[in-house]
């Protein structure tokens, strides 16, 4: 029979922390994130006045009501992966940058909806004026560095640099879609705004390792040639194995294809980083071959649109306008939202295979693990 001291004696070794393996709230991971992209990755930086041409109604129902329960200028109906993202570290969502009333204390959001990797003058100087939405990723670059300089960073390498920076994940949401987009529109060519927007992605996470960046997200382009808006400008004989514009989706495959390349030179160039590219073509293209396996029956009809048929979208009858006041009544059995944007089950699907089925690489885990070894 064990005795009543040899009982406490047992419970006092199942209480006692086992050497070298540090409880949850010890180990060190990410306390902050920092953000920049497009409205795939915008959290409220665009309002319905300042947002892209033909979906200026962000700040109005439906959008937001499956999570939100009302609009939070993001574009969908609740969350988008950089949510997602902010829960798998135990963090904040992330607030815009123009929330200047927010706590920054876990990071900023920088992404804007309509914004483009080329800056906005050469679409001026080339008579491009499509989009009213004047930013690029360089705007977000400088107000990145104003929000460094309000944090007491005013010279790079500086102790308050370093602090600003510390323990930070930042997150290239995906960009260039917005600049293909223009050249549909325009004389300019698509290989042009294709050099000429990876040229600005590569310069803009270089610009962010100078200033202290050690672990980066990239994510590449979706299957562009599967949304609703692609679909329903595109010829019905530009089709894929997935039913998808095959035009468009070569475009965003080639242009992922640079970007992985791109990203290789900066990591020989700068080892100490650790860039992950996030393969957001991959996990799209996964679920499309396959969507009732993710619970979805419409992979390529809007969710929230007009017109009915295959895609359920008109150009000059968006989501929130006022001939769209209603959304589906299960935006969780459709992939996509408005036409353009994902729906808060797709990102959440994606979020999922980036940060836990390999849709990173190096995988999530590993920027896991570099971090909380310091």
């Amino acid at each position: 029979m064990i005795s009543s001291r040899a009982i406490s004696f047992l419970f006092v070794l199942l209480l006692r922390p086992i050497v070298g393996a540090p409880s949850t709230e010890q180990r060190h991971r990410f306390s902050k994130i920092y953000a920049f992209g497009d409205s795939f990755t915008d959290t409220g930086n665009t309002h319905s006045t300042t947002g892209p041409y033909s979906f200026g109604y962000v700040s109005g129902p439906p959008y937001g009501a499956t999570f939100f329960h009302h609009s939070t200028n993001r574009y969908s109906d609740g969350r988008l992966v950089v949510d997602f993202l902010a829960d798998a570290l135990s963090l904040p969502f992330l607030p815009p940058y123009f929330d200047r009333s927010a706590d920054s204390s876990h990071g900023v959001n920088f992404a804007v909806a309509g914004s483009t990797a080329i800056e906005h003058d050469f679409y001026v100087k080339n008579n491009v004026t499509v989009d009213i939405t004047p930013q690029s990723l360089m705007t977000q670059l400088a107000w990145f560095d104003n929000h460094l300089e309000e944090k007491g960073c005013k010279r790079r390498g500086s102790s308050e640099c370093q602090a600003a920076i510390a323990d930070t994940l930042f997150w290239v949401g995906e960009i260039g879609a917005n600049d293909y987009a223009y050249s549909l529109t325009s004389t300019l060519s698509p290989d042009i705004i294709q050099k000429l927007a990876l040229k600005n992605v590569n310069n803009f996470i270089e610009a962010l390792i100078l200033r202290g960046a050690k672990y980066i997200i990239v994510q590449g382009l979706p299957l562009t040639g599967c949304l609703p808006l692609a679909l329903t400008l595109a010829p019905s004989d530009d089709r894929d194995d997935i039913q998808c514009c095959a035009t468009v989706n070569r475009q965003s495959y080639n242009h992922n294809v640079i970007l992985q390349n791109n990203l290789q030179e900066l990591r020989k160039r700068y080892p100490h980083a650790i860039i992950s590219y996030a393969d957001y073509l991959g996990a799209h293209h996964t679920v499309m071959k396959n969507p009732a396996a993710y619970g979805f029956t419409e992979p390529l009809k809007a969710c929230c649109g007009s017109g009915g048929g295959s895609y359920n979208f008109d150009l000059f009858a968006t989501c929130g306008s006022p001939n769209v006041t209603k959304a589906c009544s299960q935006p969780s059995k459709f992939v996509n939202w408005d036409g353009v944007h994902l729906t808060e089950a797709m990102y959440k699907v994606v979020a999922d295979m980036f940060f836990s089925h390999g849709y990173c690489r190096p995988p999530f885990s590993v920027l896991l693990n570099a971090e909380s070894q310091g």
